[in-house]
């Protein structure tokens, strides 16, 4: 019924994009490419988002997890309107409901919570994959939420969250900020990491297991 639910939205936002406008009217859209990757399928039951997103406007995500509530603020007028608009299109699909974040970083190089990949680390995306939307002078300071990527080209379903700071290239599509609930993320990071990355001790899965139970979306 949730699923049911998510994609009548998803349809009453499609009939509002198309929609005709007054000529003179400025519609405040971009045309976003969202490829099929029938190699990779998706991990759940997700349809694409559509190909317009809006580029004016904010939209508040709350991701409920087990350590507590971590709300962002994602801006559709800053330099990555497709990569807002695929993370609303999953929260309102459900995709990240009952999901675990698999990667929790604390070095002097990168300091990020990673979630969004169903399996485990960079495994279990949608089904899809969109352009990164990126101009070179991005930065990632405590609080960002970004997309996260296999690659140039490969975002899907994976981002995080920045709990302390991320010196890092700028070749991730930045969203928005954490806007309340930071101290969710600095009690993960106080319960420490089980090193699993070859990056180093302070890379790996969180040591108390981190759950994304729900995400919401409100205007």
């Amino acid at each position: 019924m949730k699923l049911r639910w998510g994609l009548a939205v998803l349809s009453v936002l499609g009939a509002l994009v198309a929609a005709p406008t007054p000529a003179s009217a400025s519609v405040p859209l971009v045309r976003c490419t969202f490829t099929p990757t029938p190699s990779n399928p998706a991990a759940r039951p997700v349809v694409r988002p559509l190909p317009l997103a809006l580029t004016r406007g904010t939209v508040d995500v709350t991701f409920r997890f087990n350590y507590g509530p971590v709300t962002v603020r994602l801006d559709r007028g800053r330099a990555a309107p497709c990569a807002v608009h695929n993370m609303v299109s999953l929260v309102l699909q459900r995709f990240y409901d009952r999901s675990q974040c698999w990667r929790l970083s604390n070095s002097a190089r990168l300091g990020v919570l990673q979630c969004g990949d169903i399996y485990e680390v960079e495994k279990g995306g949608p089904g899809y994959q969109f352009p990164d939307e990126v101009s070179g002078s991005e930065t990632y300071p405590r609080g960002t939420i970004a997309m996260g990527n296999q690659g140039p080209g490969t975002n899907g379903s994976e981002f995080f969250i920045v709990h302390s700071f991320a010196n890092i290239p700028a070749n991730y599509s930045v969203m928005g900020r954490v806007i309340r609930g930071m101290s969710a993320l600095d009690r993960m990071v106080e319960d420490g990491i089980i090193p699993t990355d070859p990056n180093g001790p302070l890379d790996g899965a969180p040591a108390k297991p981190v759950k994304i139970q729900r995400a919401t979306a409100a205007w």
